[in-house]
Protein backbone atom coordinates (compact mmCIF):
# COMPACT_ATOMS: atom_id res chain seq x y z
CA UNK A 1 0.00 0.00 0.00
CA UNK A 2 1.12 3.38 -0.80
CA UNK A 3 2.96 4.81 2.38
CA UNK A 4 1.48 8.36 1.57
CA UNK A 5 -2.33 6.61 2.21
CA UNK A 6 -0.69 5.52 5.70
CA UNK A 7 0.41 8.59 6.31
CA UNK A 8 -0.77 11.33 4.77
CA UNK A 9 1.02 15.05 4.46
CA UNK A 10 -1.45 17.31 7.06
CA UNK A 11 -2.42 20.42 5.13
CA UNK A 12 -2.57 23.61 5.98
CA UNK A 13 -5.89 25.25 6.88
CA UNK A 14 -5.48 27.54 4.16
CA UNK A 15 -5.27 24.52 1.58
CA UNK A 16 -8.16 22.96 3.14
CA UNK A 17 -10.09 25.58 2.38
CA UNK A 18 -13.61 25.43 0.11
CA UNK A 19 -15.78 27.91 -0.68
CA UNK A 20 -18.77 27.87 1.65
CA UNK A 21 -17.90 26.01 4.31
CA UNK A 22 -18.56 27.53 7.59
CA UNK A 23 -17.74 26.54 11.04
CA UNK A 24 -20.35 28.11 12.98
CA UNK A 25 -24.15 29.85 12.25
CA UNK A 26 -25.06 32.48 14.63
CA UNK A 27 -28.90 32.58 15.44
CA UNK A 28 -31.16 35.03 14.53
CA UNK A 29 -30.27 38.62 16.66
CA UNK A 30 -33.00 40.53 17.95
CA UNK A 31 -30.95 43.67 17.52
CA UNK A 32 -30.85 45.95 14.68
CA UNK A 33 -28.29 46.27 11.57
CA UNK A 34 -25.78 48.90 11.75
CA UNK A 35 -23.36 49.84 9.16
CA UNK A 36 -19.85 49.86 10.00
CA UNK A 37 -18.88 52.80 8.52
CA UNK A 38 -21.38 54.78 10.92
CA UNK A 39 -19.94 53.53 14.14
CA UNK A 40 -16.53 52.68 13.53
CA UNK A 41 -13.91 55.85 12.38
CA UNK A 42 -12.46 55.37 8.92
CA UNK A 43 -8.93 53.57 10.06
CA UNK A 44 -10.78 50.81 11.51
CA UNK A 45 -12.53 50.03 8.61
CA UNK A 46 -11.52 46.93 5.90
CA UNK A 47 -11.02 47.86 2.43
CA UNK A 48 -11.72 44.61 1.94
CA UNK A 49 -12.83 41.18 3.72
CA UNK A 50 -9.96 39.34 5.47
CA UNK A 51 -9.08 36.03 3.83
CA UNK A 52 -9.89 33.68 6.07
CA UNK A 53 -9.76 30.02 5.32
CA UNK A 54 -13.69 28.58 4.97
CA UNK A 55 -13.27 25.54 6.83
CA UNK A 56 -16.14 23.42 8.45
CA UNK A 57 -15.25 22.80 12.41
CA UNK A 58 -15.63 18.83 12.15
CA UNK A 59 -12.52 19.38 9.91
CA UNK A 60 -10.94 22.35 11.66
CA UNK A 61 -11.11 20.33 15.11
CA UNK A 62 -9.90 16.82 13.14
CA UNK A 63 -6.83 19.47 11.89
CA UNK A 64 -5.79 20.36 15.50
CA UNK A 65 -5.75 17.13 16.88
CA UNK A 66 -3.78 15.17 14.64
CA UNK A 67 -1.28 17.97 14.71
CA UNK A 68 -1.30 18.25 18.38
CA UNK A 69 -0.85 13.90 18.16
CA UNK A 70 2.28 14.39 16.05
CA UNK A 71 4.08 16.74 18.07
CA UNK A 72 6.18 15.39 21.04
CA UNK A 73 4.80 16.47 24.21
CA UNK A 74 5.65 15.13 28.61
CA UNK A 75 2.07 13.47 28.16
CA UNK A 76 3.05 11.25 24.84
CA UNK A 77 6.48 10.15 26.56
CA UNK A 78 9.93 10.26 27.98
CA UNK A 79 11.51 13.58 27.48
CA UNK A 80 15.45 14.42 29.22
CA UNK A 81 16.03 17.10 27.99
CA UNK A 82 18.89 18.25 30.39
CA UNK A 83 18.67 22.04 31.97
CA UNK A 84 15.07 21.89 31.52
CA UNK A 85 12.98 19.78 33.81
CA UNK A 86 10.93 18.63 31.72
CA UNK A 87 8.39 16.43 34.32
CA UNK A 88 5.48 15.35 34.12
CA UNK A 89 2.25 18.02 34.98
CA UNK A 90 -0.33 16.40 37.82
CA UNK A 91 -3.70 17.04 35.60
CA UNK A 92 -5.14 17.94 39.39
CA UNK A 93 -3.26 21.19 38.86
CA UNK A 94 -5.32 22.25 35.65
CA UNK A 95 -8.23 21.52 37.25
CA UNK A 96 -7.43 23.76 40.30
CA UNK A 97 -6.24 26.67 37.72
CA UNK A 98 -9.61 25.89 35.91
CA UNK A 99 -11.82 27.09 38.85
CA UNK A 100 -14.41 29.67 37.67
CA UNK A 101 -12.93 32.25 40.53
CA UNK A 102 -9.81 32.11 39.35
CA UNK A 103 -10.25 31.20 35.73
CA UNK A 104 -13.01 33.81 34.78
CA UNK A 105 -11.49 36.45 37.25
CA UNK A 106 -10.75 39.86 35.85
CA UNK A 107 -7.33 41.30 35.57
CA UNK A 108 -8.81 44.99 36.40
CA UNK A 109 -10.78 43.55 39.21
CA UNK A 110 -10.28 46.01 42.34
CA UNK A 111 -8.66 44.46 45.00
CA UNK A 112 -11.68 44.00 47.12
CA UNK A 113 -13.16 41.65 44.65
CA UNK A 114 -9.91 39.95 44.26
CA UNK A 115 -9.17 39.27 47.88
CA UNK A 116 -8.86 35.42 47.00
CA UNK A 117 -6.26 35.47 44.69
CA UNK A 118 -4.32 38.31 46.35
CA UNK A 119 -4.21 35.70 49.19
CA UNK A 120 -3.17 32.54 46.99
CA UNK A 121 -0.45 34.67 45.69
CA UNK A 122 0.76 35.57 49.14
CA UNK A 123 0.52 31.77 50.19
CA UNK A 124 2.67 30.92 47.35
CA UNK A 125 5.12 33.56 47.79
CA UNK A 126 5.68 32.78 51.36
CA UNK A 127 5.91 29.34 50.28
CA UNK A 128 8.35 29.87 48.32
CA UNK A 129 10.25 32.04 50.69
CA UNK A 130 10.63 29.28 52.99
CA UNK A 131 11.62 26.74 50.27
CA UNK A 132 14.67 28.70 48.94
CA UNK A 133 15.49 30.31 52.54
CA UNK A 134 15.18 34.35 51.40
CA UNK A 135 12.58 35.93 52.99
CA UNK A 136 11.27 38.12 49.95
CA UNK A 137 9.55 37.02 46.92
CA UNK A 138 7.95 38.83 43.83
CA UNK A 139 5.75 36.65 41.69
CA UNK A 140 5.66 39.18 38.25
CA UNK A 141 8.65 37.59 36.27
CA UNK A 142 7.38 35.34 33.43
CA UNK A 143 10.14 32.60 32.94
CA UNK A 144 13.50 32.12 34.21
CA UNK A 145 15.53 34.57 32.39
CA UNK A 146 13.23 37.26 32.95
CA UNK A 147 14.34 36.56 36.63
CA UNK A 148 17.47 36.84 35.57
CA UNK A 149 17.03 40.17 33.95
CA UNK A 150 15.07 41.15 37.24
CA UNK A 151 17.64 39.99 39.46
CA UNK A 152 20.25 42.25 37.73
CA UNK A 153 18.16 45.18 37.51
CA UNK A 154 17.37 44.96 40.96
CA UNK A 155 21.49 44.41 41.89
CA UNK A 156 21.97 47.68 39.81
CA UNK A 157 19.37 49.89 41.71
CA UNK A 158 21.22 48.59 44.82
CA UNK A 159 24.61 49.60 43.93
CA UNK A 160 23.43 52.79 42.68
CA UNK A 161 21.50 53.87 45.55
CA UNK A 162 24.68 53.06 47.43
CA UNK A 163 26.82 54.83 45.30
CA UNK A 164 28.64 52.27 44.07
CA UNK A 165 28.81 52.31 40.53
CA UNK A 166 30.17 48.73 39.43
CA UNK A 167 30.53 47.45 35.98
CA UNK A 168 31.69 43.69 35.87
CA UNK A 169 29.15 40.64 36.71
CA UNK A 170 31.55 37.03 36.56
CA UNK A 171 29.55 34.16 35.56
CA UNK A 172 31.27 30.56 35.70
CA UNK A 173 31.86 28.82 32.26
CA UNK A 174 29.01 25.63 33.84
CA UNK A 175 26.42 28.25 34.06
CA UNK A 176 22.99 28.84 32.20
CA UNK A 177 23.59 29.80 29.22
CA UNK A 178 20.83 32.85 29.42
CA UNK A 179 22.94 34.83 32.22
CA UNK A 180 25.30 36.82 29.82
CA UNK A 181 22.47 37.77 28.36
CA UNK A 182 20.87 39.13 31.11
CA UNK A 183 23.81 40.90 32.62
CA UNK A 184 24.41 42.24 29.03
CA UNK A 185 20.48 43.67 28.84
CA UNK A 186 20.97 45.11 31.94
CA UNK A 187 24.42 46.91 31.20
CA UNK A 188 27.02 45.14 33.33
CA UNK A 189 30.08 43.43 31.35
CA UNK A 190 30.30 39.74 31.87
CA UNK A 191 33.15 38.24 32.66
CA UNK A 192 33.85 34.01 32.21
CA UNK A 193 35.33 32.17 34.89
CA UNK A 194 36.56 28.78 34.23
CA UNK A 195 36.48 25.48 35.67
CA UNK A 196 38.74 23.26 37.27
CA UNK A 197 39.15 19.80 36.19
CA UNK A 198 36.55 18.40 38.30
CA UNK A 199 33.70 20.27 37.05
CA UNK A 200 33.63 23.11 39.81
CA UNK A 201 34.52 26.71 39.81
CA UNK A 202 38.13 27.30 39.33
CA UNK A 203 39.08 29.23 42.97
CA UNK A 204 42.06 30.58 42.23
CA UNK A 205 40.77 32.06 38.96
CA UNK A 206 37.76 33.31 40.67
CA UNK A 207 40.06 35.06 43.31
CA UNK A 208 42.19 36.54 41.00
CA UNK A 209 38.98 38.29 38.97
CA UNK A 210 37.37 38.96 41.92
CA UNK A 211 37.45 43.41 42.45
CA UNK A 212 35.85 45.72 43.74
CA UNK A 213 34.23 47.05 40.42
CA UNK A 214 32.69 43.25 40.57
CA UNK A 215 28.67 43.85 41.10
CA UNK A 216 27.78 40.39 41.04
CA UNK A 217 28.23 36.68 40.87
CA UNK A 218 25.85 34.51 38.97
CA UNK A 219 26.32 30.65 39.70
CA UNK A 220 24.24 27.79 38.98
CA UNK A 221 24.10 25.21 41.70
CA UNK A 222 23.96 22.45 40.82
CA UNK A 223 26.00 23.79 37.56
CA UNK A 224 25.56 22.13 33.90
CA UNK A 225 27.57 19.52 34.25
CA UNK A 226 25.11 18.21 37.22
CA UNK A 227 27.58 18.84 39.90
CA UNK A 228 27.01 20.67 43.47
CA UNK A 229 29.13 23.70 43.59
CA UNK A 230 30.54 22.20 47.22
CA UNK A 231 32.67 25.16 47.28
CA UNK A 232 29.85 27.53 47.69
CA UNK A 233 30.34 28.88 50.72
CA UNK A 234 33.66 29.87 50.09
CA UNK A 235 32.22 31.95 46.97
CA UNK A 236 29.90 33.78 48.89
CA UNK A 237 32.70 34.72 51.73
CA UNK A 238 34.70 36.28 48.32
CA UNK A 239 32.21 37.98 47.00
CA UNK A 240 30.65 39.60 49.71
CA UNK A 241 33.92 40.51 50.87
CA UNK A 242 34.55 42.76 47.95
CA UNK A 243 30.90 44.16 48.30
CA UNK A 244 29.22 42.28 45.46
CA UNK A 245 26.25 40.22 45.59
CA UNK A 246 25.76 36.65 44.84
CA UNK A 247 23.19 35.44 42.40
CA UNK A 248 21.81 31.75 42.42
CA UNK A 249 20.58 30.93 38.86
CA UNK A 250 17.38 28.56 40.30
CA UNK A 251 16.49 26.49 37.05
CA UNK A 252 18.24 23.47 39.27
CA UNK A 253 16.55 23.81 42.07
CA UNK A 254 14.51 20.59 41.93
CA UNK A 255 17.57 18.92 42.78
CA UNK A 256 17.58 20.95 45.96
CA UNK A 257 13.87 20.86 46.84
CA UNK A 258 13.77 19.52 50.82
CA UNK A 259 17.69 19.22 50.55
CA UNK A 260 19.39 22.52 50.93
CA UNK A 261 18.43 26.26 50.62
CA UNK A 262 20.06 29.32 48.52
CA UNK A 263 19.35 31.55 51.52
CA UNK A 264 21.24 29.27 53.93
CA UNK A 265 24.27 28.97 51.42
CA UNK A 266 24.85 32.99 51.21
CA UNK A 267 22.77 33.74 47.84
CA UNK A 268 21.07 37.08 47.37
CA UNK A 269 18.95 36.90 44.94
CA UNK A 270 17.75 33.49 42.99
CA UNK A 271 14.84 33.04 40.30
CA UNK A 272 12.71 30.01 40.50
CA UNK A 273 11.23 28.54 37.43
CA UNK A 274 7.63 27.12 38.67
CA UNK A 275 7.45 25.45 34.80
CA UNK A 276 10.88 23.54 35.78
CA UNK A 277 10.52 22.97 39.99
CA UNK A 278 7.05 23.14 40.60
CA UNK A 279 5.23 20.98 37.54
CA UNK A 280 3.70 23.84 35.32
CA UNK A 281 3.33 23.62 31.85
CA UNK A 282 6.89 24.21 30.42
CA UNK A 283 8.06 25.02 26.56
CA UNK A 284 5.68 26.28 23.71
CA UNK A 285 6.63 29.24 24.25
CA UNK A 286 4.82 29.91 27.99
CA UNK A 287 3.11 30.88 29.70
CA UNK A 288 5.47 30.63 32.74
CA UNK A 289 6.86 31.97 35.69
CA UNK A 290 9.81 32.79 37.32
CA UNK A 291 9.81 34.44 40.89
CA UNK A 292 12.74 36.23 42.31
CA UNK A 293 13.45 35.75 46.08
CA UNK A 294 15.84 38.12 47.71
CA UNK A 295 17.39 39.13 51.13
CA UNK A 296 16.00 41.96 53.08
CA UNK A 297 18.46 44.86 51.63
CA UNK A 298 17.46 43.99 48.18
CA UNK A 299 13.68 43.95 49.17
CA UNK A 300 13.36 47.85 48.22
CA UNK A 301 14.33 47.03 44.99
CA UNK A 302 11.27 44.84 43.60
CA UNK A 303 9.17 45.13 41.18
CA UNK A 304 6.10 47.11 41.94
CA UNK A 305 3.48 46.84 42.90
CA UNK A 306 3.80 44.22 46.02
CA UNK A 307 0.97 42.49 47.63
CA UNK A 308 1.27 43.50 51.52
CA UNK A 309 -1.53 42.71 54.17
CA UNK A 310 -3.58 45.29 55.26
CA UNK A 311 -5.20 43.84 58.08
CA UNK A 312 -7.41 41.11 57.85
CA UNK A 313 -6.97 41.24 53.98
CA UNK A 314 -4.85 41.95 51.30
CA UNK A 315 -3.46 45.30 49.15
CA UNK A 316 -1.48 46.09 46.11
CA UNK A 317 1.37 48.88 47.47
CA UNK A 318 2.22 51.33 44.47
CA UNK A 319 4.29 52.95 46.54
CA UNK A 320 7.43 52.04 45.87
CA UNK A 321 10.14 54.50 45.62
CA UNK A 322 12.94 52.25 44.73
CA UNK A 323 11.27 49.72 43.03
CA UNK A 324 12.48 49.26 39.36
CA UNK A 325 9.22 48.79 38.52
CA UNK A 326 6.47 46.65 36.96
CA UNK A 327 8.00 44.09 34.66
CA UNK A 328 4.80 42.34 33.38
CA UNK A 329 1.10 43.26 32.90
CA UNK A 330 -0.42 43.19 36.06
CA UNK A 331 0.71 40.84 38.67
CA UNK A 332 2.18 38.04 36.34
CA UNK A 333 0.91 34.78 34.61
CA UNK A 334 -1.81 34.38 37.45
CA UNK A 335 -2.95 30.63 36.15
CA UNK A 336 1.09 29.35 36.58
CA UNK A 337 0.89 31.02 39.71
CA UNK A 338 -2.12 28.82 41.48
CA UNK A 339 -0.79 25.18 39.59
CA UNK A 340 2.50 25.67 41.75
CA UNK A 341 0.44 26.42 44.54
CA UNK A 342 -1.64 23.43 43.62
CA UNK A 343 1.36 21.41 43.53
CA UNK A 344 3.20 22.87 46.37
CA UNK A 345 -0.18 22.29 48.87
CA UNK A 346 -0.42 18.62 47.32
CA UNK A 347 2.93 17.66 48.10
CA UNK A 348 3.76 19.39 51.62
CA UNK A 349 7.23 19.47 52.91
CA UNK A 350 7.61 15.78 52.75
CA UNK A 351 6.70 15.33 49.44
CA UNK A 352 9.37 18.25 47.69
CA UNK A 353 11.95 16.89 49.61
CA UNK A 354 11.15 13.28 47.92
CA UNK A 355 11.23 15.22 44.65
CA UNK A 356 14.75 16.21 45.05
CA UNK A 357 15.76 12.86 46.49
CA UNK A 358 13.87 10.52 43.55
CA UNK A 359 15.55 13.24 40.99
CA UNK A 360 18.78 12.74 41.97
CA UNK A 361 18.19 8.91 42.76
CA UNK A 362 16.91 8.78 38.87
CA UNK A 363 19.51 10.33 37.30
CA UNK A 364 22.72 8.71 39.16
CA UNK A 365 20.97 5.15 38.22
CA UNK A 366 20.45 6.30 34.35
CA UNK A 367 24.64 7.32 34.38
CA UNK A 368 25.20 4.24 35.86
CA UNK A 369 23.33 2.40 32.90
CA UNK A 370 24.83 4.46 30.91
CA UNK A 371 28.18 3.53 31.70
CA UNK A 372 30.72 2.74 29.09
CA UNK A 373 28.43 3.81 26.37
CA UNK A 374 29.84 7.17 25.92
CA UNK A 375 32.34 9.32 28.31
CA UNK A 376 31.11 10.83 31.20
CA UNK A 377 31.90 14.37 31.60
CA UNK A 378 33.16 13.94 34.66
CA UNK A 379 32.98 10.86 35.64
CA UNK A 380 31.01 10.20 39.44
CA UNK A 381 28.03 11.15 41.28
CA UNK A 382 25.58 13.85 39.79
CA UNK A 383 22.49 15.74 41.15
CA UNK A 384 19.66 15.55 38.97
CA UNK A 385 20.75 15.57 35.49
CA UNK A 386 24.24 14.66 33.85
CA UNK A 387 26.56 14.89 30.72
CA UNK A 388 27.83 12.62 28.28
CA UNK A 389 30.77 13.51 25.50
CA UNK A 390 30.18 11.87 22.38
CA UNK A 391 33.53 13.26 20.73
CA UNK A 392 34.22 9.56 19.60
CA UNK A 393 31.05 9.09 17.68
CA UNK A 394 32.73 11.51 15.41
CA UNK A 395 35.14 8.90 14.39
CA UNK A 396 32.32 6.45 13.27
CA UNK A 397 30.60 9.84 11.08
CA UNK A 398 28.24 10.42 13.71
CA UNK A 399 27.54 13.34 15.52
CA UNK A 400 25.51 14.19 18.65
CA UNK A 401 23.04 15.66 16.42
CA UNK A 402 22.81 12.19 14.70
CA UNK A 403 22.03 10.54 17.82
CA UNK A 404 19.40 12.81 18.96
CA UNK A 405 17.59 12.64 15.98
CA UNK A 406 17.86 8.62 15.60
CA UNK A 407 16.14 8.78 19.54
CA UNK A 408 13.21 10.41 17.91
CA UNK A 409 12.06 7.15 16.23
CA UNK A 410 11.81 5.43 19.32
CA UNK A 411 8.98 7.30 20.80
CA UNK A 412 11.13 8.92 23.05
CA UNK A 413 12.78 13.15 23.18
CA UNK A 414 16.24 13.63 22.63
CA UNK A 415 18.28 14.84 25.59
CA UNK A 416 19.76 18.36 25.14
CA UNK A 417 22.82 18.44 22.98
CA UNK A 418 26.22 20.88 22.79
CA UNK A 419 25.42 21.94 25.59
CA UNK A 420 27.43 22.65 28.45
CA UNK A 421 30.01 24.47 25.82
CA UNK A 422 32.65 23.35 27.61
CA UNK A 423 32.13 19.45 27.00
CA UNK A 424 32.22 18.61 23.31
CA UNK A 425 29.44 16.88 21.51
CA UNK A 426 27.91 17.20 24.90
CA UNK A 427 24.91 15.43 25.85
CA UNK A 428 22.79 16.34 29.20
CA UNK A 429 20.32 14.20 30.28
CA UNK A 430 18.07 15.02 32.96
CA UNK A 431 15.16 12.19 33.41
CA UNK A 432 13.11 13.91 36.57
CA UNK A 433 12.00 12.35 39.32
CA UNK A 434 8.77 11.36 37.53
CA UNK A 435 10.09 8.91 35.76
CA UNK A 436 9.70 5.50 36.41
CA UNK A 437 12.36 2.43 36.54
CA UNK A 438 10.96 0.73 33.58
CA UNK A 439 11.40 4.28 31.52
CA UNK A 440 14.48 4.84 32.58
CA UNK A 441 16.25 0.95 31.61
CA UNK A 442 14.20 1.71 27.80
CA UNK A 443 15.81 4.74 27.30
CA UNK A 444 19.14 3.23 28.04
CA UNK A 445 18.81 0.25 25.89
CA UNK A 446 17.85 2.26 23.02
CA UNK A 447 20.91 5.22 23.61
CA UNK A 448 23.20 1.90 24.17
CA UNK A 449 21.61 0.29 20.28
CA UNK A 450 21.77 3.67 18.66
CA UNK A 451 25.48 3.81 19.61
CA UNK A 452 26.36 0.57 18.84
CA UNK A 453 24.37 0.81 15.58
CA UNK A 454 26.78 4.12 15.20
CA UNK A 455 29.41 1.66 13.99
CA UNK A 456 28.00 -1.03 12.30
CA UNK A 457 25.05 1.14 10.16
CA UNK A 458 26.44 4.83 10.87
CA UNK A 459 24.05 6.05 7.66
CA UNK A 460 20.75 4.62 9.46
CA UNK A 461 21.81 7.17 12.32
CA UNK A 462 23.12 10.14 10.16
CA UNK A 463 19.39 10.16 8.56
CA UNK A 464 17.20 9.96 11.46
CA UNK A 465 15.00 10.53 12.02
CA UNK A 466 12.45 7.69 9.57
CA UNK A 467 9.58 6.62 11.93
CA UNK A 468 8.65 10.34 12.34
CA UNK A 469 5.97 12.51 10.56
CA UNK A 470 8.89 14.83 9.06
CA UNK A 471 11.97 13.64 8.09
CA UNK A 472 14.77 15.76 9.22
CA UNK A 473 14.73 18.60 8.80
CA UNK A 474 17.91 21.80 7.50
CA UNK A 475 17.91 23.65 10.43
CA UNK A 476 20.63 25.79 9.06
CA UNK A 477 17.73 26.72 6.37
CA UNK A 478 15.06 27.38 8.50
CA UNK A 479 16.62 29.62 11.01
CA UNK A 480 18.07 31.54 7.56
CA UNK A 481 14.64 31.56 5.63
CA UNK A 482 12.24 31.95 8.13
CA UNK A 483 8.68 31.30 7.06
CA UNK A 484 6.25 31.46 9.73
CA UNK A 485 2.86 31.72 7.82
CA UNK A 486 0.96 30.21 4.92
CA UNK A 487 1.51 33.45 3.37
CA UNK A 488 5.68 32.83 3.15
CA UNK A 489 5.12 29.57 1.45
CA UNK A 490 6.24 29.74 -2.46
CA UNK A 491 3.31 30.13 -5.22
CA UNK A 492 2.33 27.03 -6.34
CA UNK A 493 -0.04 25.72 -9.70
Amino acid sequence: MNEKLLRPDEPLLNEMSRPGNRGYTLPPLDVPEVAPESALPPAALRQQAAALPEVNEPAVVRHFTRISSMNFHVDRGFYPLGSCTMKYNPKVNDEQAGRPGFRALHPLTPVEGAQGALALMDALAGALSRIVGLPHVTLQPAAGAQGELVGMLVTRAYHVDRGDARRRVLIPDSAHGTNPASVALAGYETVTVPSGQDGLVDLDAFRKLMGADVAAVMLTNPNTLGIFERQVEEIARITHASGALLYLDGANLNALLGIARPGDMGFDITHMNLHKTFSTPHGGGGPGAGPVAVTDALEPYLPAPRIVRDGSGFRLDENRPKSIGSVHSFYGNFGILVRAMSYIRMLGADGLAAIGEGAILNANYLKKRLSGVLEEAPPGPCMHEFVLNGSKLKEKGVRTLDVAKRLLDFDMYAPTIYFPLIVPEAIMIEPTESESLASLDRFAEVLRAIVEEAGSDPETTHTAPHRTPVSRLDEGKAARELRLTWKDLPKSG
